[in-house]
C-alpha cells in the first residue's frame, strides 16, 4: 500500500541516492503529447524538503521545457530495480533555467560539469507518494553510458548552439522550448 509524505526525510533521500535512472514526465496544458523521459548520469538533487533539481543534458528535444514553460506540471519518479521493490514520485510545480540566464550558474554548480548541460529544471514538490513496485523486474546494474557525454564533448559550443537551435527551440507540440537563438556567450 502506498504512502504519502509531508516532506522528502531521509528515508527516500537514501532510496533516491541508491537509483541510477529516474523518469520525468510532463504535458502541455491541452492536447498534444504527453512525455515521458529517462535520465542518468548523476544529475538528480534533492534540495531541501519540499524541492528538486536535475541537469538537463543537450537532446533530441526539450519536451519537459516546453511543458513546463506551458504549465509547470512536473512528476519525477524513481523505481527500485534492485533491492526492496519501491516507487517513489515527485509531483509539483517545475522552472527551466537554460545556460545563459542569470540564475544557471548558481543552479549548475551543485552538479558535475557534464558536457552538453543546457538547463537545470528545478521543482517545488507539492506531493510526494510512494508505492510498492511488486511488478518491476530486478535488473542488474553494469554502469553508466558515456554515448552522450562523448558526443556533446566532441561538439564545440557553436556547434551545442546550433544542434539546440535546431533540435530544442520547440516541441513536437510546436511549443516554446528552449531558446530560439544561442544564449549570449559574454
Amino acid at each position: 500500500m502506498g504512502s504519502t509524505y509531508e516532506s522528502i526525510g531521509d528515508e527516500i533521500r537514501n532510496f533516491v541516492a541508491e537509483q541510477h535512472v529516474f523518469f520525468v514526465a510532463s504535458a502541455p496544458s491541452e492536447g498534444g503529447h504527453v512525455n515521458l523521459s529517462p535520465k542518468g548520469l548523476d544529475t538528480f538533487r534533492i534540495v531541501d524538503d519540499h524541492s528538486v533539481a536535475y541537469l538537463d543534458l543537450t537532446g533530441s528535444g526539450a519536451e519537459t521545457a516546453a511543458h513546463l514553460r506551458d504549465n509547470g506540471r512536473i512528476t519525477l519518479m524513481f523505481c527500485a530495480f534492485a533491492g526492496r521493490p519501491r516507487i517513489v514520485r515527485f509531483s509539483g510545480r517545475g522552472v527551466v533555467t537554460t545556460l545563459g540566464d542569470a540564475d544557471y550558474e548558481e543552479l549548475a554548480m551543485h552538479f558535475a560539469n557534464q558536457p552538453g548541460a543546457r538547463a537545470v529544471i528545478t521543482v517545488d514538490v507539492e506531493r510526494i507518494a510512494d508505492s510498492c513496485g511488486f511488478s518491476i523486474p530486478n535488473l542488474e546494474y553494469v554502469g553508466e553510458r558515456d554515448v552522450l557525454t562523448k558526443w556533446a564533448a566532441r561538439q564545440s559550443p557553436e556547434q551545442l548552439d546550433g544542434y539546440r537551435r535546431e533540435k530544442n527551440a520547440r516541441s513536437i507540440d510546436d511549443l516554446p522550448a528552449l531558446w530560439a537563438q544561442p544564449p549570449d556567450s559574454t
